[in-house]
């Protein structure tokens, strides 16, 4: 079978591909060729491998090309994070909303007539949720708690979510969204993304270096692993449409954890003199995006199909 991944060279996505080939076979069947776009090319060990093709470029450039190819499944994850979202507006939509809608359009143009849709899913995020004058925040959302992004990186989330549902119930393809929590630790260096320090707070105070946190320590989260986060990409990927249970978005699985409880655990592995490379620091503006983020979340759905945070 022939699988592409969007945002392959990225976090999750390079990690998505390293488990897919080292599984050699998805839904029951072998991976044959494994298609990896990004901005940045993916990792030299990845390229190696015979069954893997790298296309380097925006996106939605590279949408026009995909209308003349078949793929048997699609993991699209490339996305422009939440604070560049909120700095560069056009950025986010050129990258969000167009790119999405471009790559649906040339699977639905390259659907075969008698043949299966190709399956896709599409990483949504956490951020579908957010506090509404209308509609109060509960303490632990759900997969039924109804989606109120405060954040234009949510927002195009949250229309993707329905772009996918919509071209599932039309045929196009066989739909599948799954809404992400904040994956940590990433390695390398902060990028744009509001739940950046997440990461930072550990990886930075381990690597001797110190690290700020923008946030109160009573903050608290849903977080997860990469390697979970794969494992419910692929499950979702696997699960029957019966199994998956509608078109709607389900959440995966994460631990709800305040920051104060991450450095309590930096402490007990690293010692007190790395836990005290953490300077607390205020940002107005990383502290008001988390502020509309959940404080905590709940996935029945996905623990019906096995997952665990």
């Amino acid at each position: 079978m022939k699988i592409l991944i969007t945002g392959g060279a990225g976090f999750v996505g390079s990690r998505l591909a390293r488990t897919l080939l080292a599984r050699g076979s998805l839904d029951g069947h072998a991976v044959t060729q494994l298609v990896l776009t990004d901005q940045a090319p993916a990792a030299a060990h990845l390229a190696a491998d015979a069954r893997v093709q790298v296309r380097t470029g925006p996106l939605l450039e590279q949408c026009r090309a995909l209308q003349g190819e078949r793929f048997d499944g699609v993991f699209h994850l490339a996305s422009a994070v939440s604070g560049e979202c909120e700095l560069d507006f056009d950025l986010g939509l050129r990258s969000n909303l167009d790119s999405t809608r471009a790559l649906l359009d040339a699977l639905r143009l390259t659907g075969h007539e008698g043949a299966p849709a190709p399956k896709v899913v599409f990483s949504s995020s956490v951020a579908v949720y957010g506090p509404d004058a209308a509609v109060p925040l509960p303490e632990v959302v759900t997969d039924t708690t109804l989606p109120t992004p405060q954040t234009s990186y949510g927002i195009h989330k949250l229309i993707c979510e329905q772009l996918v549902a919509d071209y599932t119930r039309k045929g196009y393809i066989d739909g599948r969204s799954a809404r992400l929590m904040t994956v940590t630790v990433r390695p390398g260096r902060p990028n744009g993304a509001a739940s950046s320090f997440f990461s930072g707070i550990i990886r930075e105070p381990l690597a001797g270096e110190e690290a700020i946190c923008p946030v109160s320590p009573e903050v608290s989260h849903p977080v997860t692993s990469v390697q979970r986060t794969v494992d419910g990409l692929i499950a979702v990927y696997e699960a029957s449409r019966e199994a998956y249970g509608g078109r709607t978005a389900l959440n995966l699985p994460a631990l709800n954890i305040t920051v104060g409880q991450m450095l309590d655990a930096l402490q007990a592995v690293a010692g007190p003199e790395v836990r005290a490379r953490v300077r607390f620091e205020r940002d107005e503006r990383i502290a008001g995006i988390v502020a509309n983020w959940p404080k905590a979340a709940r996935a029945d759905r996905a623990a019906a199909l096995g997952l665990k945070p």
